[in-house]
Parts: C-alpha cells; structure tokens; sequence
C-alpha cells in the first residue's frame, strides 16, 4: 500500500491547496469492548445535519464512507442517501469485517484488521459491502477505506477486482496495534497504487510535528520504542512541542495541532489535505471525543473554524474527493 516509485507521489505546490473530508459512517459500539457483530444501531445517523449544514456554507462536499450496517439499514443509509440526492455528500465504502456478511472468521482484534482475512473471505465481503451500497444508495462507489486503516497485500488487487478508484486506508506512521499494518514510510500526501497509475491513495492527512521532525527514521523509533514509551518521552516531547504526532481531526487533536500540521506540511509542498472523524462523535456518548451536547458543540465549532482557517489564511479550496481524483488523472496527460 506504499508508493512504488517516487514518480508515484502526486506534487502541485505551485496550486492552491486543495481540502476533502472523509467521515467514517458507521455503527454505534463502546470502544472500550471487544468487537461484535451484533453491533448495528445507526442512529447517529441522523445528527449529521448540524456538520452537513457547515460544510454547505464552505462548498465542502464530504465522502461518507459507509459501512455495511449503516448501508443495509434504512435509518442509517436514508438521511445520507437524501444528501447525496442534492448533491451535498459522496458515498464511498468502508469495510468493518465483524459486521459484514458473511460471518466466517473468529470476532476480536487481529480479524478486525481486514488484512489479516484470507482473501477469499475479504473478497466476499467486499463484494456483499459494495452491492448493498449500489442498491439503497442507487450509485456505484468510488472511495474505499478498509476500517481501522486494515490494508493489506490483498488490497490492490481487491480494489482493482470492485472498480474502486480512490482508497484512503493509510494512516502514516507506525502500527496502532501488534495486528496492525505498518505505514511508517507511507507519505501524507497522495499517491497512485500499483501500475497503471488508475488507483489514487489519499492517505489520512497525519505527520509529526515540531522542531524535531526533520529526523524521520528518529521520530517514529521515539514513538515506537517499548523503552521511549516507559519513559515517557514521547509525552514529554509533545509537551514542550519538540515533537508530536498530529492529524487534521477533532477528534483527539486540538484545533493549533492541526493548524500547525497544515502549515507544515503546505511549506514542505503539500497541496492535499484530508480531514476526517468518525459520525458518531456527533452523537454524545457514542465515542469517547463526545461525551455530552457541549462536547458536540466544541466538536463542531472545531470544524468551522478549521474550514475557516484552510479557506482563508491559507486561500485553500473545498473539493470532493472524486474531484481530486480527477484531477491527479488529468495532471498526468500535462
């Protein structure tokens, strides 16, 4: 799920940076449970106006990346279905394993990672995932994002088998669990997967931040290290802003945390920017970044006030993410 080449990595910095939102749309569960595929309320469906509401006054028009539970029922796939009509939102695909039929593999952690499935079974389930979307949704997907960043060595080719021509599976940096693939070498910016340059990755807008991220291989040893964690150096660093990993997200990172990961990355040259959460932080008590409505409200106020910041401090532009997968497409016939 890496670039092959550096030829691979899609470069404009002489254009205005370009901004996408992806929402991971999914079912509601307790994070701090074990994985069950009896899990499938979608009620946080319904409380995605308020965030539809910003994005209209921006010209944003997010991906919501649906997963199967919110595709198949109609409380779930109706109030996005109606913004798709209007042309407000994208529908894109987003494969939680313990929730999509059929139902082979043993539920936890390891197999909540698509990639650790045979392929057959990511195959089918893929396949189930797609064809409820094209039959509630009424359109054929583009976007693809395997849950909890799960690509693997299947990836490509499974994409390639659905059609799919946009995935934005990867998170930058180290595994986020032993079961985890690892993207410590993944860049932030986009890039095309495998040949004929036909799938575009628009991976999770995520780096290290700070003085010290100019030692790359360094960084990720400080984050990654059983010994750098004992004794709590990374905290320590992101304390005195020496170093931190951030993303463009309000969910676990502050509003100057992405701020500061923007303009850092804009100065390196990247033109592409990915923001993104989960749809039921805008729930109270469906994620841990929401616990009540007041935590709902600083979470929206978050995403205005970033929207406002992209478009003005830095002149960006709101596209949708097909957009800039056309757009990488035709900067290669240039």
């Amino acid at each position: 799920m890496l670039p092959e080449n550096r030829h691979d990595v899609v470069y404009l910095p002489s254009s205005a940076p370009m901004l996408i939102c992806i929402i991971d749309a999914e079912e509601e569960f307790d994070w701090s449970k074990p994985f069950a595929t009896a899990n499938n309320a979608v009620t946080n469906m319904q409380a995605q106006a308020r965030a539809q509401a910003i994005f209209k006054r921006y010209g944003l028009v997010p991906t919501y990346a649906v997963d199967y539970p919110v595709a198949a029922q109609e409380q779930g796939y109706g109030p996005l279905r109606d913004f798709a009509k209007s042309g407000q939102c994208e529908i894109g695909a987003q494969l939680h394993p313990w929730v999509t039929p059929p139902f082979e593999e043993s539920v936890g952690e390891t197999n909540s990672f698509a990639c650790n499935l045979p392929y057959d079974l990511q195959a089918r389930k893929m396949e189930s995932l797609t064809a409820v979307i094209e039959k509630n949704f009424g359109v054929r997907p583009r976007l693809f994002r395997t849950g909890r960043y799960g690509a693997g060595p299947d990836t490509i080719r499974l994409l390639q088998e659905f059609g799919y021509d946009i995935d934005c599976s990867v998170l930058p940096g180290p595994a986020i669990t032993p079961s985890s693939p690892d993207y410590s070498n993944a860049p932030s910016q986009p890039y095309w997967l495998g040949s004929g340059k036909r799938i575009l990755e628009i991976p999770v807008t995520a780096s290290m931040v700070g003085p010290l991220r100019v030692f790359r291989d360094a960084s990720n040893r400080i984050f990654t290290s059983p010994v750098s964690r004992f004794a709590k150096l990374p905290a320590i660093l992101a304390r005195t802003r020496l170093l931190y990993r951030a993303r463009i997200s309000p969910e676990g990172h502050s509003l100057d945390e992405a701020q500061q990961l923007t303009r850092t990355l804009y100065w390196a040259g990247q033109r592409v920017f990915a923001l993104s959460y989960h749809s039921p932080s805008l729930s109270p008590g469906r994620t841990p970044y929401t616990r009540n409505q007041a935590d709902v409200d600083r979470f929206l106020s978050w995403i205005d006030a970033y929207l406002a910041f992209f478009t003005t401090e830095l002149g960006g532009v709101p596209l949708s993410a097909s957009q800039v997968r056309d757009w990488a497409q035709q900067e290669l016939s240039v």
